[in-house]
């Protein structure tokens, strides 16, 4: 994917954000209605939940829920008030579901005539922390960046369907019809019983989510901060359907942008690689 498309991307993402910028509904505790022992199927009729299964099915049904590691290439750009930062950042992730666990390696081309890959940077990200890795060792990630990783895997799709939908007393509500970006799509909100809430969009012709919006208190500035994540380009990899686009904004500004170019699923990875405790290997000149 060439990345002379990034200006229409750039558009086309920022046309959505002002859309996308609804409050997630946050006032009721959902211990407070009637309805929340038995969650979705005494709300509007359980639509809400068919609509996340309708989403599922979709995705890849049991090849979406049963896959154990994920592995994806690509680039990625970041913003600042909107604005592309110079330059874009080639990577590979690994992800794993079960014990969780992500490296990013950070790719860089070395060399002017022959230009060679080196992997020189990886971050490692654990279930409770986040490290930067070289050659020389590992060093802990600033806490807010370790915090806003973990709240975004908190909210992420796996996240809601694999734990959240097994939570006692858990609301999924079809909020109805709307559109994004002349496209008919349904709303659907997950609520649990602690107050925590995300809104899905789903394209009403093939029920892929297209968006995942959720709100948290800052803890400096004790205000509702808005997270959007906008998925674009879904294309099939053994049997699950992957977005090879992610756009994400934070308050309605666009802070970043991937774009795949490989997708592999259920390789075998060895535990070295979510190890932060392994250095990389120093490269020889």
């Amino acid at each position: 994917m060439k990345l002379l498309t990034l200006p229409r991307r750039l558009a086309h993402a920022v046309f959505l954000l002002p859309l996308l910028a609804v409050p997630v509904r946050l006032h009721a505790q959902a211990s407070t209605i009637p309805s929340a022992a038995t969650g979705a199927e005494e709300l509007n009729g359980g639509k809400g939940k068919k609509l996340l299964d309708q989403m599922i099915a979709a995705l890849g049904g049991d090849a979406w829920l049963n896959k154990t590691t994920w592995t994806l290439e690509g680039q990625s750009a970041s913003f600042y008030q909107g604005r592309p930062h110079e330059g874009v950042t080639h990577f590979i992730t690994y992800e794993r579901a079960k014990p969780y666990g992500e490296r990013v390696v950070i790719i860089t081309k070395i060399g002017v005539f022959f230009p060679t890959d080196h992997r020189d940077v990886a971050e490692v990200w654990t279930p409770d922390n986040g490290y930067e890795i070289t050659y020389k060792g590992k060093k802990e990630l600033l806490k807010l960046d370790v915090a806003d990783f973990q709240r975004r895997r908190a909210h992420s799709l796996d996240t809601v369907v694999h734990d959240w939908l097994k939570q006692p007393g858990v609301l999924v509500t079809d909020e109805g019809q709307t559109t994004l970006d002349r496209h008919l799509v349904e709303k659907v909100s997950v609520l649990t019983t602690a107050n925590d809430a995300v809104e899905i969009l789903l394209d009403t012709g093939s029920h892929l989510p297209l968006a995942r919006t959720f709100q948290y208190r800052d803890d400096r500035f004790h205000d509702w901060d808005t997270d959007i994540e906008v998925y674009d380009d879904y294309q099939p990899f053994q049997g699950i359907m992957t977005p090879m686009n992610i756009t994400r904004s934070h308050n309605g500004e666009m802070v970043s942008q991937r774009f795949f170019t490989k997708v592999r699923y259920n390789e075998v990875l060895s535990d070295d690689v979510f190890n932060p405790d392994r250095p990389l290997e120093k490269k020889v000149k």
